[in-house]
């Protein structure tokens, strides 16, 4: 090939990357005025729940509890409610959001433009991943009203939140792609999504479990993300780092792979 040839070739990818990061930014950016259109309904209600967690399980339980592995119980249940916070809205958000524009029918109009499958799946997780992380910085804002937040480990912390984040708003993406009609959207946040929260050692350690509970415990991946965080702001975690980060990072492939394959497919989107 002539340099002419390369020169006109390397500026016609140049052209096409420079299109698809603004048409990335665009889906993103609609995602992220849409949460802030409606924020009594996607901000306030989590940071209400919230605090009435703190109250009830914090202060009033908590107080009688004393300590857990030897943290104060307040400060031990900081980390797993601002990951549950964190979990339920970017999976919420995405779910709805896609699978409205897939009720709408304005979905079809995304997959007949040049935008590849990755635009598409990336705007809507880059809304998910912020909604999930304003969330999460409006519920340890809360904390601090009741406790004193310590990040001794910032970028530990920072990781947990993006990866658990970005998992969950790949896993919700899924979910809106198969269901067909909004009752299913809503079946797996309260028949799996909350039992495995609830059960990812939120609230308790796993020592104080018996074998076969201890053993649930641990085939539970949230439980995994929950204490990662817990090592980020408290330096302690009942589960080596490392096997935190791996399994995270494996999630993050596997759930990124398929939904990148049903998009292509056009699976559940066009009728």
């Amino acid at each position: 090939m002539s340099a002419a040839g390369t020169t006109a070739a390397a500026s016609g990818e140049t052209t096409t990357l420079r299109r698809n990061l603004v048409a990335l930014g665009t889906i993103a950016r609609r995602e992220v005025m849409r949460i802030l259109r409606i924020w009594s309904q996607t901000l306030v209600p989590p940071a209400i729940t919230m605090t009435l967690y703190f109250l009830i399980f914090g202060g009033l339980i908590g107080s009688r509890i004393g300590t857990m592995d030897g943290i104060g119980y307040m400060d031990f249940i900081v980390p797993g409610l601002v990951m549950m916070s964190v979990i339920q809205n970017s999976y919420g958000n995405i779910s709805s959001s896609f699978f409205g524009a897939k009720f709408g029918r304005h979905v079809e109009e995304l997959l007949v433009s040049p935008m590849p499958p990755w635009v598409i799946l990336g705007g809507y997780v880059a809304g998910a991943v912020l909604r999930g992380l304003m969330v999460g910085v409006i519920v340890l804002c809360i904390a601090m009203l009741f406790t004193t937040v310590r990040i001794p480990h910032p970028l530990v912390t920072l990781s947990t939140v993006l990866l658990g984040a970005t998992i969950f708003s790949l896993a919700g993406f899924v979910n809106a792609v198969f269901a067909k009609k909004f009752d299913d959207v809503a079946i797996v946040p309260i028949f799996i999504l909350t039992p495995l929260t609830y059960l990812g050692g939120v609230f308790y350690s796993v020592k104080l479990l018996p074998g076969w509970a201890e053993a649930a415990t641990h085939a539970n991946p949230i439980f995994y993300m929950v204490n990662a965080f817990r090592y980020g702001l408290l330096g302690q975690s009942d589960v080596p780092l490392w096997l935190a980060y791996v399994l995270m990072l494996a999630f993050v492939l596997a759930l990124g792979a398929l939904a990148l394959w049903l998009l292509k497919k056009g699976v559940g989107l066009r009728s």
